[in-house]
C-alpha cells in the first residue's frame, strides 16, 4: 500500500495518477457485448438461453428453466434461518422509510391571467434489476435497487441475477421475496441486460435498467443507453477514510478492507495528519490482513490502487477528499459534522467514529447504488427519483395567449423559425 504525502511537490499528480481509471471499455469488450446485444434483438429467448449456458456452466433447454416463481422465492425466504430472515426484514424495513421520504409528488400553480403550468410525476411502467453473482452474492442490491422502485409505485418490477453452475442463493431470492419483486430470471451479463432492454418473447422490455455488474454489464448498459434508460455505470468499489488519528486502527483498516475485498481493482485510501497514526494502520492491515478469507483480493485492491496519504491538517484532508469525491466517504474524528460542511463532493458520507461504511451497505437505510470513479462530483446515490419521471403541465388561458403568443412571435422569428411564430400568432385577437 503506497505512501503519499501532501507536501510533495508532485503531489497532485501522483493523486491522479492514483484515481485514475479508465471507465471506457476496451474494444475487445465492446465488441463482444455489441455482439451479444445484437444476437439477443434478433433471436430472443434462443440467444439468452445459449449464452447463459455458455457463460454459467449451464445446460437448460428453455426460458422457462431460468424463471423464478413467486413461489420459489418464498421458499427461499423460508429456508434461511429466522436470524437471516430477521436481519433481511430489518434491512429492508429501513431502506424502504428512508426512500419513502424522496418521493416526489405532482405541483401546478395558477397565474394571474389563468394559465396553469405545473409538472405531473408519475412512476415507471417497469423496470429491471440487474444483480450481481459472480464472485459474491448481493442480497442488499436487491434491497437497494427494488425498494425504490416499490416505492415509486414500479408497475412491475423484474430482477435478473446470474447463477453460475446453478448455484441459486437464497438470501438474494428471499431478498426479491421480501421487496416485491414481480418476476425473477437466472440470467446475467449483456445478455440479460439486452433481455431487459429490448424485450424477447418472455422477459417484457423494461422502460430502464439499474444495478451494478462488471465489465460487459457496464458496457452493455452503455451501449441500450437510449433505448431503455440506465442508472449509471459504475466502477469499481470505494472507500475515503479521514481520520484524526484517535480512532481505533484496527477499525480503519477493516474499514478499507470492507471495500478491498469487493475487487482487486477497488479503491481504499486513508488521509490523516499523523504520520505516526498512519503508521499504526500500517501495522493493523500487516497484522489483520492474514485473517481475512478474501485476503489475496483484498492484498492485490490495496496494492493496486490503495494509499495512506500524510495531510497537514484535517481542512486539507477536505479540500483533497472533494477533488477525490469517493463513492464512500468515513469522516471518523472528533466533529464530523463541521468537516463534513466542507466538503463538496461525495456519494455517501458516513459521519463519526460507530458509522462504518459497511452499515450504509446493507441495513443504515439511505442507498447503497453510489457514484464512482469521481462522479459524485456531478451524480447521486440511486432513490425512488430514478423511478420516476416528470412532465411539464402547460395550460394556457385566452388572456395569457395573448401575452405569450407575443412573446414566442418574437422569439420564433428571431430563430428563423416562421412556423413557429404563426402558430403563437393565431391565437392573437388582433390577429384573428
Amino acid at each position: 500500500m503506497r505512501r503519499l504525502f501532501s507536501t510533495s511537490p508532485d503531489f497532485t499528480n501522483q493523486l491522479d495518477a492514483l484515481l485514475a481509471f479508465e471507465t471506457a471499455q476496451t474494444p475487445e469488450v465492446d465488441a463482444a457485448v455489441m455482439h451479444i446485444l445484437q444476437d439477443v434483438k434478433m433471436r430472443g429467448d434462443a440467444a439468452v438461453v445459449e449464452y447463459t449456458n455458455r457463460f454459467d456452466g449451464l445446460s437448460v433447454m428453455s426460458m422457462a428453466e431460468l424463471e423464478l416463481s413467486r413461489a420459489e422465492l418464498e421458499a427461499a425466504y423460508h429456508r434461511l434461518s429466522s436470524v437471516q430472515r430477521d436481519a433481511l426484514e430489518l434491512a429492508a424495513a429501513r431502506v424502504r422509510r428512508y426512500h419513502e421520504k424522496q418521493v416526489q409528488t405532482s405541483w401546478q400553480y395558477t397565474e394571474d391571467d389563468g394559465t396553469v403550468l405545473g409538472q405531473v410525476v408519475t412512476a415507471l411502467d417497469r423496470v429491471g434489476l440487474y444483480v450481481p453473482g459472480g464472485k459474491a452474492s448481493y442480497p442488499s442490491s436487491v434491497l437497494m435497487n427494488a425498494i425504490p422502485a416499490k416505492v415509486a409505485g414500479v408497475g412491475e418490477i423484474i430482477v435478473v441475477v446470474p447463477t453460475p453452475r446453478g448455484e441459486r442463493n437464497d438470501l438474494v431470492l428471499a431478498a426479491a421475496y421480501i421487496a416485491g419483486v414481480d418476476r425473477a430470471y437466472t440470467i446475467g451479463g449483456a445478455q440479460a441486460v439486452a433481455a431487459l432492454a429490448y424485450g424477447t418473447e418472455t422477459i417484457p422490455q423494461v422502460d430502464k435498467v439499474t444495478g451494478p455488474g462488471n465489465q460487459y454489464v457496464a458496457a452493455a448498459k452503455r451501449a441500450v443507453f437510449g433505448v431503455v434508460g440506465i442508472d449509471m455505470v459504475a466502477g469499481p468499489s470505494e472507500i475515503l477514510v479521514i481520520c484524526d488519528g484517535r480512532t481505533d486502527p484496527d477499525w480503519v483498516a477493516m474499514d478499507l478492507f470492507s471495500q478491498a475485498e469487493h475487487d482487486e481493482i477497488a479503491q481504499s485510501i486513508l488521509l490523516c495528519p499523523d504520520v505516526a497514526y498512519l503508521d499504526q494502520v500500517a501495522v493493523s492491515i500487516e497484522r489483520l490482513l492474514p485473517t481475512m478469507p478474501r485476503q489475496d483480493i483484498i492484498a492485490a485492491s490495496l496494492g493496486n490502487r490503495g494509499a495512506l496519504i500524510q495531510v497537514r491538517d484535517l481542512d486539507e484532508a477536505a479540500e483533497v477528499a472533494s477533488r477525490i469525491a469517493a463513492e464512500h466517504l468515513e469522516l471518523s474524528v472528533e466533529d464530523p459534522w463541521a468537516l463534513q460542511a466542507k466538503i463538496r463532493h461525495a456519494g455517501a458520507f458516513f459521519l463519526g467514529r460507530f458509522a462504518s461504511e459497511a452499515l450504509g451497505d446493507y441495513c443504515a437505510g439511505p442507498n447503497h447504488v453510489l457514484p464512482t470513479s469521481r462522479t459524485a462530483r456531478f451524480a447521486s446515490p440511486l432513490g425512488v427519483y430514478d423511478f420516476q419521471k416528470r412532465s411539464s403541465l402547460i395550460y394556457v388561458s385566452e388572456a395569457g395567449a395573448q401575452t405569450l403568443g407575443r412573446v414566442a412571435s418574437v422569439l420564433a422569428h428571431g430563430e428563423g423559425l416562421p412556423a413557429h411564430a404563426k402558430s403563437a400568432e393565431y391565437r392573437l385577437k388582433d390577429q384573428a
